[in-house]
């Protein structure tokens, strides 16, 4: 553990945080991508296979727990509470985001460090992660005009990558052996989906007006 490694973990808690805010003060989810939701399930579901047979720390377990419940949780609040799944725009939220699924799956069996289940799952669940906020950043440039607690989401899971590149630079530095390409490669285009919206959201906080994102 390391600075940048717990202010990522800290920025990633905290998109969850702000999103499950709007949803339960707000009975709201206008502008949240149900499709990014569902992969992001798919990504912790697959992640965490070994929450139950691999300890590492209590924090770690906590951690999980915490990704892994709040996902699933989203996902239902989205699709069936009967005030929240109101405000979702499906007629808006159009990515076809199961069409990442097989494709990442498949690069996931060729391309691995070690080919038993466990790792291919884990592997796969870096590569779909690169892409899940994909449907999420489409959405909002058809809707524009993006509320503050969807900017501030949007904007922490994007921090949270960036911290993280940060802590395989410093560890890169500071430890024998650290090579990781496949986390590297993945977590890098994973940022870099993020650079557009990046920009306007610090131009949208420069100059004090509301984000939007050009169509």
């Amino acid at each position: 553990m390391n600075i940048f490694r717990l202010a990522g973990d800290m920025t990633h808690l905290l998109s969850v945080v702000v999103l499950l805010l709007k949803i339960h003060t707000i009975k709201s989810c206008a502008g949240i991508s149900l499709k990014t939701q569902e992969l992001y399930a798919i990504v912790f579901a697959t992640r965490y296979l070994d929450i139950f047979t691999s300890y590492i720390s209590l924090y770690n377990t906590i951690m999980k727990l915490i990704f892994l419940g709040s996902s699933f949780s989203i996902v239902w609040y989205m699709r069936y509470h009967k005030i929240v799944r109101r405000s979702y725009d499906k007629d808006q939220d159009t990515f076809r985001h199961y069409f990442l699924i097989l494709p990442w799956l498949i690069l996931a069996l060729l391309i691995n460090e070690k080919f038993t289940f466990s790792e291919v799952m884990w592997t796969f669940s870096l590569y779909l992660e690169a892409v899940a906020i994909l449907p999420q950043l489409v959405l909002l440039q058809r809707t524009r005009n993006i509320d503050n607690l969807t900017g501030q989401y949007v904007f922490l899971l994007g921090a949270y990558r960036a911290f993280y590149i940060l802590n395989w630079i410093y560890r890169y530095f500071t430890e024998e052996h650290f090579v990781h390409w496949i986390t590297w490669i993945s977590g890098l285009v994973q940022t870099l989906l993020y650079a557009d919206f990046f920009y306007y959201y610090f131009q949208s906080w420069k100059n004090n007006v509301k984000l939007q994102l050009p169509a």
